[in-house]
């Protein structure tokens, strides 16, 4: 199960909003080992598509690098689809190379830029196999 604080479920809807009709993404790190997301990083999507998100390689090397700094890990992976289900594409499985992090998909087909539904759900992509899992909205930030 993820376990996530409403603040930092909202960043995710929110970034996921704003940068639709593309595909947004983004990290939130930990400390390494607990589990616990704790600090929002907004990535640029370097694909700027609305059908593909792809990190930036210098970004998320220098990413990588601070979490190490900082004694943290990639606890949640984030992106949004802009036009089908929250679902890991077959894309996203394959890409998928974190087997301890939560990959949260947020759906904004149907509100887009607009306040209004949107899916939020959390998977496990381990070894390309797709488990869906709880998401317990926190309260605080």
């Amino acid at each position: 199960m993820l376990t996530i604080t409403q603040a930092l479920h909202d960043k995710i809807v929110a970034h996921a909003r704003a940068d639709h009709p593309d595909e947004a993404c983004g990290v939130i790190a930990g400390p390494a080992g607990s589990g616990r997301p704790e600090r929002f990083i907004p990535m640029l999507n370097a694909a700027r598509s609305p059908t593909f998100y792809e990190f930036d390689s210098g970004d998320l090397l220098k990413l990588y690098r601070e979490m190490d700094d900082r004694d943290e890990e990639p606890v949640v992976i984030y992106h949004s689809h802009t036009a089908t289900e929250a679902y890991p594409s077959r894309t996203d499985i394959s890409y998928a190379n974190e087997p301890g992090a939560h990959y949260v998909l947020v759906s904004t087909a149907e509100c887009g830029n607009d306040e209004g539904p949107v899916q939020f759900r959390s998977f496990r992509i381990v070894d390309g196999e797709v488990t869906e899992e709880e998401v317990e909205i926190a309260p605080g930030g």
